[in-house]
C-alpha cells in the first residue's frame, strides 16, 4: 500500500485537476460501497443526483452521467450535429486546442476558431461566419460554442449570453456551453444555474476540476435539444462512456449539488485566485493579462522569477513567446499557501 510519505505532493498552482479529491466527496463514494445495485444508471442513487440536477437547472432538462470533460463535450454535441456542420468556438476553446481533435474524429464536425482577446465570443464575431450558409462547397455554420468561465479565466454575463442565445435563435443554430468550472461562474455572478443556462441548448457541467474523483454530467435543456438527443443513451454506449457503476459518480454529484458544497468550493477557488492576483500585480515584474473572474489567473512573468516560482508551486506556461503564464487555484487553496508563495517575490 502507497503511504502518504512514499510520494511527494507538492502544492500546486497548474490546474484544479491537480488538487486531491474533496473529503466529503470521498465519503460520498464511501457511503454508497456497500451492499448492491442495479447497473447501468437504473440504480436509487442516480434516480437521486437526477432529481438533484433537476432542482438545479429545472424539472424540464435531460440528464446524463460521463466518465471525463473531454466525453462530456462530444457527447452533448453528438445528437445535434452532422459531419457536413460546422462549429463557431473561441480559438482558445477547449474543444478546439486540448482535446487532440477528437470532436472531429468521432462527430466528422469542423469547429471553426474564431479570434479574440478575453476568451469570450460575442455577436459582432460571430455574425462573418455565417455568410456562407448555403453553399454547398462549406462547412454549414450549426452552433455555437462557449466556454463559462472561459480558459482565460473570464465570465460571460447574463447579458452576454443572452446576446449570443438571440444570435443562435435567430439563425437557427444550436447553443452548447462547456461548464467545467461552471459552478465557478454562477457563484461569481451570484446567480442560479436555471437562470445561467437560460437560452442554451446542451451543457457539458463539470465535476473533476470541482472537487470530485471523476464524472462529469451532460444536460440537454432546451425542448429542441432534447427532442434531437432521444438516442443519446445509445450514442453513449457506442462512444464507451455508459458507467457501469454509475452510482459512484452518481453520488459525488448528490453530495456536490445537493449540499452547499459546490457553492464552498467554487468561492475557495475563486476568493484564493485573486489573492493571488492582487499580490502578484504589487511586482512590476509581472503583468496581469487577463480580468480576474473566476479560479485563474494569467500573469506574464519574468524568466528568471518565473523559473524561481515554479520551483516553489508549479504553474503552467501559456505562451512561451511572451513568458505569460496560467496560475489557478482550487477547493484545496488557502490563505497561508498564497502568502507562502508570494513572500517568495
Amino acid at each position: 500500500m502507497i503511504q502518504n510519505n512514499d510520494i511527494r505532493f507538492p502544492f500546486s498552482l497548474g490546474s484544479d485537476n491537480h488538487t486531491a479529491v474533496h473529503p466529503r466527496i470521498m465519503s460520498a463514494i464511501a457511503a454508497v460501497n456497500i451492499g448492491c445495485a442495479p447497473s447501468y444508471g437504473t440504480d436509487p442513487v442516480t434516480a437521486k443526483a437526477v432529481q438533484i440536477f433537476k432542482r438545479h437547472f429545472g424539472d424540464h432538462i435531460d440528464v446524463h452521467f460521463c466518465f471525463n470533460g473531454t466525453a462530456a463535450n462530444i457527447l452533448a454535441l453528438a445528437p445535434l450535429f452532422k459531419p457536413h456542420h460546422s462549429l463557431l468556438a473561441s480559438e482558445h476553446a477547449h474543444i478546439n486546442v486540448d482535446e487532440c481533435s477528437a470532436p472531429e474524429r468521432h462527430l466528422g464536425l469542423k469547429i471553426i476558431p474564431i479570434r479574440n482577446t478575453n476568451g469570450k465570443l460575442t455577436t459582432e464575431l460571430l455574425e462573418p461566419h455565417l455568410v456562407r450558409r448555403g453553399d454547398q462547397h462549406f462547412a454549414q455554420v450549426r452552433g455555437v460554442s462557449i466556454t463559462q468561465p472561459t480558459e482565460l479565466g473570464t465570465l460571460y454575463s447574463l447579458e452576454e449570453m443572452a446576446a449570443i442565445s438571440s444570435f443562435c435563435k435567430k439563425h437557427g443554430l444550436w447553443f452548447h456551453v462547456d461548464g467545467a468550472r461552471f459552478a465557478n461562474a454562477a457563484e461569481r455572478l451570484g446567480v442560479s444555474f436555471e437562470k445561467l443556462t437560460e437560452g442554451v441548448d446542451a451543457l457539458s457541467f463539470g465535476g473533476t476540476k470541482n472537487g470530485l474523483l471523476f464524472g462529469e454530467a451532460v444536460l440537454f435543456l432546451s425542448d429542441a435539444a432534447r427532442r434531437a438527443a432521444v438516442d443519446f443513451p445509445y450514442v453513449r454506449k457506442q462512444l464507451m462512456q455508459l458507467p457501469s457503476k454509475t452510482r459512484f459518480v452518481a453520488a459525488q454529484f448528490t453530495e456536490y449539488l445537493g449540499t452547499d458544497l459546490w457553492l464552498e468550493i467554487a468561492k475557495n477557488a475563486c476568493d484564493r485566485a485573486g489573492e493571488l492576483a492582487l499580490g502578484l500585480s504589487r511586482d512590476p515584474r509581472i503583468q496581469i493579462t487577463q480580468t480576474v473572474q473566476s479560479n485563474a489567473v494569467f500573469a506574464i512573468i519574468e524568466r528568471p522569477l518565473m523559473k524561481l516560482l515554479r520551483d516553489a508551486a508549479f504553474f503552467y506556461v501559456w505562451n512561451e513567446k511572451t513568458n505569460e503564464c496560467r496560475l489557478m487555484t482550487s477547493w484545496s487553496t488557502d490563505t497561508q499557501q498564497i502568502d507562502e508563495f508570494l513572500r517568495l517575490l
